[in-house]
């Protein structure tokens, strides 16, 4: 049996905090290795820091300011986040940018990226990129840090072929693949061929957007598998080729290994 990684979930959500013991259960028994848990926020340290410290070696914490909680006060919360940076958090995330709903905080929104893929820079941690109707704007941010960043995985791509190549001359990043791929509308099984098996990891963005067939539940890491058996099928290879290439693209971004049984 060849392990994953969901190397995005919110399982620190309160969304799981009835089950969450049930949840991690049925991730390990479905095959999932590890659970890679972003921050969005100050009080979300402290979760995926609670949660990592109740799974050790199976849930593993990033730090990072979202572009959707971006205020004001952003100058205030990444200095206090800042102090918090340790060798705990496996890397800086989840930043970006988000012009989605508003660009009301364009500019706020531009500095807390800045500032974060520099804490990258710093710290050698991997960065856990989100965008949104911004990825010009992020482009030319990690153009100015580009010879110095340790690498990264941009979340969520649900793109062309055209917006893969603009993300993939970034070498040392990925591309993460979610449940949009297994979406009846979604473009992504005709794109991945044309993106290089060593550029892609899986995740699930639990408890958002759960893959077919459990499209419209909350999400959770073992649905990983879904995503995993798609992935497969969209590149005409078996899912154990498939899990392994993903593995060796997770160890090489994080640092960290998988073991196979």
């Amino acid at each position: 049996m060849t392990l994953i990684v969901d190397t995005h979930t919110h399982l620190d959500g309160a969304e799981f905090d009835e089950d969450r013991d049930e949840v991690m259960a049925r991730a390990k028994a479905a095959g999932i290795a590890k659970v890679f848990l972003p921050a969005i926020d100050l009080r979300s340290v402290d979760s995926v820091l609670a949660v990592s410290n109740r799974y050790p070696g199976y849930a593993y914490p990033m730090i990072g300011l979202h572009p959707e909680e971006v205020r004001a006060d952003w100058r205030e919360v990444l200095a206090e986040m800042k102090r918090r940076v340790s060798s705990r958090f496996i890397a800086i995330g989840e930043v970006g940018l988000d012009y989605y709903w508003s660009r009301e905080y364009e500019q706020e929104q531009l500095e807390a990226f800045e500032e974060q893929v520099r804490w990258s820079v710093e710290y050698r941690l991997p960065l856990m990129i989100h965008c949104r109707k911004g990825q010009q704007e992020m482009v030319s941010v990690l153009k100015r840090y580009e010879k110095d960043l340790p690498g990264g995985v941009f979340h969520c791509f649900t793109g062309n072929e055209k917006e893969a190549a603009q993300l993939l001359q970034f070498d040392k990043f990925v591309l993460g693949i979610g449940g949009v791929l297994t979406f009846k509308k979604s473009h992504l099984p005709e794109v991945l061929p044309s993106i290089p098996l060593s550029r892609v990891v899986l995740e699930t963005d639990a408890p958002y957007m759960a893959p077919v067939p459990m499209r419209g539940q909350r999400n959770e890491s073992a649905y990983v598998v879904y995503v995993l058996r798609k992935m497969a099928e969209s590149y005409g290879l078996p899912e154990d080729d498939v899990a392994r290439a993903t593995n060796e693209n997770v160890e090489r971004i994080f640092g960290i290994h998988v073991n196979n049984i």
